[in-house]
């Protein structure tokens, strides 16, 4: 039987992954999954692509209270009140896609500056759905998908989060995933149509638990799944995007059938 095995959401892009145990999938996504994101001093966005180790701050959003706590691998935590200053946009994709926001009290942005070494602002998007894949808000992967690229690499095991899925799923066979390409898919009580599927880049090399690379996931992968190519660029393809068809609440070891 397919169950959820793991939820994970980041209210800001790019540092640590929170593991509910239950979100509410609405028609984009869901709330409270990046909600803010990072942009340095050139106006681009940045995040563990380009500073792995900001992948291990874990944050928190209270939206209700309009309150984000940050908690940094020194056991240092710095919590207070999101107040929206200037409005600002952000160059992502190398500029291709432009992002509009307000810039969020300087605490925050000075305490992860000073952890990444760099000049950071935190930055609220006017609408936190532009921060999502434009292929659809869901992405998933099976937990069988994983250990295949284990098993391929030489390892006993890969840590799963690297991939930064919203939803895995135990109980597939490796990759099966990819059949559901072009059909609904019930995950709990949300339906969730798949469109493709999920092209990935060097955040994928690095260690959840650290933010260093430790394995060549894309050259693996690449190896045994061969490259996609899209719009001439190449692809390494692992887990699948998709969009809500009909929006719900999914729990940790609720069932997943393709309808």
């Amino acid at each position: 039987m397919r169950t959820v095995s793991r939820l994970s959401i980041a209210p800001v892009k790019g540092l640590a992954l929170l593991h509910p145990e239950e979100i509410e999938i609405g028609p984009r996504g869901v709330h409270g999954n990046r909600e803010f994101f990072l942009m340095d001093e050139r106006g681009r966005k940045f995040d563990q692509i380009e500073h792995g180790p900001l992948g291990v701050v874990r944050a928190e959003f209270d939206a209700a209270a309009d309150r984000l706590t940050l908690h940094f691998p020194d056991g240092m935590t710095l919590g207070d009140e999101v107040r929206l200053g200037e409005e600002v946009s952000a160059r992502f994709s190398n500029g291709r896609k432009i992002v509009r926001g307000r810039v969020v009290n300087g605490s925050f942005a000075s305490a992860l500056s000073d952890y990444a070494g760099k000049t950071l602002q935190l930055v609220k998007p006017d609408d936190s759905a532009q921060l999502l894949r434009s292929r659809g808000p869901v992405t998933i992967l099976a937990d069988a998908s994983v250990d295949e690229l284990a098993r391929r690499a030489g390892r006993e095991h890969v840590d799963g989060r690297r991939f930064r899925m919203l939803i895995s799923v135990a109980g597939c066979e490796p990759h099966e995933e990819d059949e559901w390409i072009g059909r609904k898919v019930r995950v709990g009580e949300a339906v969730v149509r798949v469109l493709e599927e999920v092209d990935r880049c060097a955040v994928t090399t690095q260690d959840p638990e650290t933010g260093v690379p430790d394995l060549d996931t894309l050259r693996t992968i690449g190896v045994y799944r061969g490259i996609r190519k899209r719009r001439k660029i190449n692809r390494i393809d692992f887990g699948v995007f998709g969009e809500v068809e009909q929006p719900g609440r999914v729990r940790v070891a609720d069932p997943v059938e393709p309808v």
